[in-house]
């Protein structure tokens, strides 16, 4: 699209204002974006990063929004206890239900973090947080593969918040709603983006 409008840039320049730009856009996407859900699902990837195992935890309220992704080494009780303690600092309050599949490290941590909340855990109930991995695979295997860990957290970071902006609700999927759902999203891009006054 740049070559046609008479602009020649390379793809590591392209890359380069991806990783200067991209963080502060997200954030700004973000800080714009509605409240979560009160149902959230957590659930974790196994992603691989130059043969080493890593795991990729992630959270989704229940329109399949993504409210948060971190990388660990592990998935016990502590990497649990992480994304739950950031979960509950970025959010603006906390949900009525969390739904996540048959790890016992989340039972544990939610024990500890918060005692009164209602938790279920069924394998079967937890397919919106599966779903929302699915994209990130897609992409994966676009890019073949990751770099470092580092580069890897940045990427989901800047990759789950554009998403969210762009692709509708679950709750809004007939034609007409998904093209003013993006019309919608264009603006606030604009306004994220800095393109706009």
């Amino acid at each position: 699209m740049l070559l046609e409008r008479g602009v020649e840039v390379s793809y590591k320049t392209l890359r380069r204002w991806v990783i200067k730009f991209g963080p502060a856009i997200a954030c700004n996407l973000r800080r714009r974006s509605a409240r979560p859900g009160d149902v959230w699902h957590l659930d974790e990837v196994r992603v691989k990063v130059r043969g080493e195992t890593f795991w990729l935890g992630r959270a989704v309220d229940r329109d399949g929004l993504v409210l948060d992704e971190i990388l660990q080494r592990r998935r016990d009780k502590k990497a649990a206890k992480r994304l739950l303690k950031a979960l509950l600092k970025k959010a603006s309050r906390q949900p009525k239900r969390i739904v996540t599949d048959k790890l016992r490290s989340y039972g544990a941590a939610m024990r500890e973090l918060t005692p009164g909340l209602e938790h279920l855990s069924h394998k079967g109930l937890n397919n919106r947080a599966e779903n929302s991995h699915l994209p990130f695979r897609s992409r994966e295997r676009t890019m073949r593969g990751h770099r470092s860990p580092g580069g890897l957290q940045r990427f989901v970071a800047v990759h789950s918040a554009t998403r969210n902006c762009f692709v509708p609700p679950s709750r809004r999927r007939s034609a007409s709603s998904t093209r003013y759902h993006r019309l919608e999203a264009f603006g606030v891009w604009r306004q994220a983006a800095g393109l706009t006054a």
